[in-house]
């Protein structure tokens, strides 16, 4: 089971890192995964243990923001650092990546999921669905919008404000 699952951990950080966008909650979540994967390893099916791992993650990380969303984020004071506080100043690297992160943030849920696990995590479509619990096509669809729109998002077109204008000769 160790082998199985070791070389994972780095993937799985990534994506928790991504959905959670905070480095500390991030760790838990995949604390919480490989304790539960360690803890039901005899419940699982043939199949990827990729992908098997990764629904646990993504499913622990809906059960956190319906947590998060009911209650509300709190902090405090105290345990607020400095990075919290102010902001410092940044090279242009971190602007791109902060900017590229808050792009990716404006995304529907369901199409930063499938992007994250796609583009970033080489999943294959059929991993992706079965981590989402959905359809390969609803998997490529929702691919497919979330790329355009984030396209948008970068060219700074906001989407469906788009107007096309046509040439008078």
């Amino acid at each position: 089971m160790l082998v199985q699952v070791e070389p994972l951990i780095p993937a799985l950080r990534r994506y928790a890192r991504a959905l959670m966008r905070d480095r500390a909650a991030a760790d838990d979540l995949v604390q919480d995964c490989l304790e539960r994967a360690v803890s039901r390893w005899h419940q699982r099916r043939d199949g990827s243990v990729r992908a098997w791992l990764f629904t646990i993650l993504h499913n622990l990380a809906i059960t956190q923001f319906r947590q998060a969303t009911a209650r509300g984020r709190h902090m405090p004071i105290d345990d607020a650092g400095e990075q919290e506080l102010a902001s410092a100043a940044a090279q242009e690297q971190r602007l791109i990546y902060q900017d590229v992160l808050s792009k990716l943030a404006k995304l529907p849920e369901e199409q930063r999921s499938v992007l994250l696990l796609v583009a970033v995590e080489d999943l294959s479509y059929a991993d992706a669905a079965a981590v989402l619990n959905v359809p390969v096509g609803t998997v490529m669809s929702r691919l497919s919008r979330a790329r355009e729109r984030l396209l948008q998002e970068m060219d700074g077109v906001a989407p469906g404000n788009v107007v096309v204008l046509r040439s008078l000769k």
